[in-house]
């Protein structure tokens, strides 16, 4: 009897996958549980709530790269990668519901990427049809999101740490130099 409880408490355990800029992930196995740190960054959460199917990805910019087709930094590519993994683990695109986060205008004296990022997110999701359950997005903070893959849900805690510490995390150190610090990744 002891020994069904130890296993039971090991088939409840969590397996985190960090998604990172320029990343996407999908899942559909329970347990599973998707994380990422955004600042000025967006993070799109699709779901099927029938194939019970969900995927994140990550990415730092709005539209397309203009040199490139195949940038996942860009939004336009990052979300079609996203979407066609799905489809080829068996959601159906009638089926997705799309959670977005972040967007946050982070960095002074910088454009406002984040607003950028938040207008080009929500209105491809328009444009594809899916159905935008929740979104987090704007403001000045960052954010830690976790999402549930096999379930839809997701968790969002606003960051209140010190705008160079997101710098290092989304733009690297081309704009911010200084190199000391750290940011907890789950």
């Amino acid at each position: 009897m002891a020994r069904k409880g130890l296993l039971d408490m090991h088939n409840h355990r969590e397996n985190v996958i960090h998604v990172i800029q320029g990343q996407f992930k999908v899942s559909a196995r329970p347990g599973d549980v998707m994380t990422t740190v955004l600042g000025s960054c967006i993070a799109a959460c699709l779901f099927d709530p029938v194939a019970k199917i969900g995927g994140m990805n990550h990415f730092l910019l709005p539209g397309s790269d203009p040199d490139s087709t195949s940038n996942v930094k860009y939004g336009a590519h990052s979300m079609e990668q996203l979407i066609n993994a799905m489809l080829q683990a068996g959601a159906q695109r009638s089926r997705i519901e799309a959670h977005l986060f972040g967007g946050a205008n982070v960095v002074r004296g910088i454009s406002r990427i984040g607003d950028g990022n938040s207008i080009f997110a929500e209105e491809f999701v328009r444009q594809e049809g899916f159905t935008l359950c929740s979104k987090d997005t704007g403001g000045n903070s960052g954010r830690r999101v976790r999402f549930h893959p096999s379930t839809g849900q997701s968790h969002v805690r606003t960051l209140h740490e010190s705008i160079a510490s997101l710098q290092r995390t989304e733009i690297g150190s081309r704009l911010n130099p200084h190199k000391d610090g750290n940011v907890e990744l789950f």
